[in-house]
């Protein structure tokens, strides 16, 4: 009994040393990806070089081995601007770039003078409720088309018109019925300021053959001139009487030409393989994947939530956290060597900038989508909180992945939230949206996400630990069984966001739940929540005398207000209710 007490009490401290051994190896690998010398691990830079050879290291180090090379390659734009070739003339006189009109990214650089006929909202709408065709019994070939942008409804998000209300669906419309450019412009019931579309651009773009801008409405009146109207009076018509515009032909020629340049930039994803033992299912694989890619020094657009602090972000949740995991998982299994399967570990880059390295992936050929078993992905697994609960998403991709997984979840003592849709915001989307079973694990927001204040000692190493250890479960029960059969849960694409007239200028605490209204995180300067007295903290129950009960009822209370407008907003600051106006 006694040699079998002294065993017993040998493994549990051989263990704890393990399990704190383990715990460090989370830390010090946090601590090195989020550390200011990496500064952010933007895609394309030095630092972020960086952090993938500090991976493709550790996965050498670890004993996996590579399909073709560890580094996986591609190029991604960077940067997009304006070019010096950018013009518009009309009846001799001449409109400035940045101030009259922009170019559209995904229109092409081109120079061409027409005729322009004016075609309304640009619809082409048939279904049960709507028959609209701005484009019935006209001619637009070799004619800038001019388009009004979005629809009678404004900003509606159940409204009729909602689904053929983009720019790039208009352009394309006017593009399949022969048109030679178009024009978009902004009616005053859509945006009053009128302001230019800022240039803009979706990675993996590509310009669709006709050249687009976007001008100024007095501009767009000195060129409907002629015909003795107005873009006022035209979109007054049209929203009256809710049918399409007669379309009508400006007789002058005008002259336009665009360009836009982008530069580019490479980064990568590591891979690493550990080959599967079992012949017949060694050309099936596990992936398991994070992203290592961070924000930088965050920025405007940069996907910050303090966009006007020009500051490091070092991202230790987002995603070094995950990154930790997916690396000291690959030392387990490296060393047990038992997997039937083969395993794939992947350090995915350029998430941020809209999942650019899963995309990549996938549609590399490196392995078939369809030999994948599954796909487990961790983002922001870094803060594990005094619930345990952790959330899992993607639970219904495969038959019975619920009833699979819920006992391991339960045996390591984790609480747990399932979310059965395959679509989310994390790398995961990329497998799913190509028929690949996915979960994706992630222990949920917090107010330092986005910002400078990410750093590595706020983490939860022994919650890492944790999950750490079901992922290695999981991992082995999914080698053990029967090919998992992929089911379609929930959209494959985002759902199209609605497009508010006016910004309040705050970050929402997007994880207040401590009671009714709208946390403020941060109030960024120079805005109407700054102009108005409005301090971070403050926490929003009222606008324009409505209830503020959460984030929804916050957007919805946006939309009713336009521009120009002046509300009572009311927060709660400490244990006072203060009333401000704001003008939007």
């Amino acid at each position: 009994m006694k040699s079998l007490l002294l065993a017993i009490t040998l493994l549990t401290y051989s263990c704890s040393i393990y399990q704190n051994y383990d715990k460090n190896n989370l830390y010090n690998h946090v601590k090195f990806l989020a550390s200011d010398k990496l500064e952010g691990r933007y895609p394309g830079t030095e630092g972020d070089v960086k952090a993938a050879n500090y991976i493709k290291n550790e996965f050498k180090k670890n004993g996996l081995s590579h399909l073709n090379d560890k580094i996986q390659k591609f190029d991604f734009i960077s940067k997009v601007k304006i070019g010096s070739n950018n013009r518009l003339k009309f009846k001799g006189s001449n409109f400035n770039s940045g101030s009259d009109f922009n170019p559209i990214s995904f229109g092409s650089n081109a120079t061409y003078s027409g005729k322009i006929i004016f075609v309304g909202y640009g619809f082409s709408i048939q279904n049960d409720s709507l028959d609209w065709n701005d484009y019935k019994d006209i001619d637009a070939s070799d004619k800038w088309v001019m388009i009004l942008r979005g629809s009678p409804d404004g900003n509606n998000p159940h409204s009729s018109y909602s689904d053929n209300t983009s720019l790039r669906k208009k352009a394309i419309l006017a593009k399949d019925n022969l048109a030679a450019g178009v024009i978009f412009v902004s009616g005053e019931g859509f945006d009053k300021e009128d302001e230019l579309i800022p240039l803009s651009f979706d990675q993996g773009q590509q310009d669709i053959g006709i050249p687009v801008v976007h001008i100024k409405r007095d501009v767009a009146n000195q060129l409907l001139t002629t015909n003795k109207t107005s873009i006022e009076t035209l979109e007054n018509s049209i929203n009256k009487d809710l049918q399409n515009s007669e379309p009508f032909t400006i007789n002058e020629m005008v002259s336009i030409q665009t360009e836009v340049l982008f530069e580019k930039s490479t980064t990568q994803n590591v891979v690493g393989l550990l080959e599967g033992n079992d012949i017949s299912l060694k050309d099936e694989y596990i992936v398991i994947g994070a992203h290592y890619d961070h924000i930088g020094f965050g920025g405007d657009k940069s996907g910050s939530r303090r966009p006007y602090i020009h500051a490091i972000h070092n991202g230790a949740d987002d995603n070094a956290s995950g990154v930790s995991i997916l690396i000291e998982l690959s030392k387990i299994l490296g060393q047990l060597k038992t997997n039937k399967r083969s395993i794939l570990f992947v350090a995915f880059g350029a998430e941020e900038m809209g999942l650019l390295g899963s995309k990549y992936f996938v549609n590399s050929n490196l392995i078939s989508n369809k030999k994948i078993q599954i796909m487990i992905n961790l983002d922001m697994v870094g803060r594990l909180n005094s619930e345990k609960t952790i959330n899992v998403s993607g639970t219904k991709t495969a038959a019975n992945l619920e009833s699979i997984i819920t006992p391991y979840i339960k045996n390591n003592g984790l609480n747990f939230t399932f979310s059965s849709e395959g679509y989310g915001p994390s790398d995961h989307t990329s497998f799913y949206v190509n028929d690949v079973p996915v979960l994706f694990f992630f222990t949920g927001a917090h107010t330092d996400y986005h910002t400078p204040s990410d750093d590595y000692h706020k983490l939860n190493y022994s919650g890492m630990e944790s999950i750490k250890t079901l992922l290695h479960q999981l991992i082995e029960k999914f080698d053990g069984i029967d090919k998992l059969e992929f089911q379609e849960t929930g959209p494959k694409k985002a759902s199209r966001p609605s497009r508010f007239k006016v910004t309040l200028g705050i970050m929402p605490d997007y994880v207040f739940n401590e009671k009714k209204g709208l946390r403020i995180d941060a109030v960024i300067p120079n805005k109407p929540a700054f102009n108005a007295g409005l301090s971070d903290g403050d926490i929003i129950i009222k606008i324009d005398n409505k209830p503020v009960n959460d984030i929804y009822e916050y957007m919805h209370r946006l939309s009713e207000i336009k521009s120009g407008q002046t509300v009572n907003v009311v927060v709660v600051r400490g244990e006072k209710e203060i009333t401000k106006q704001v003008t939007f």
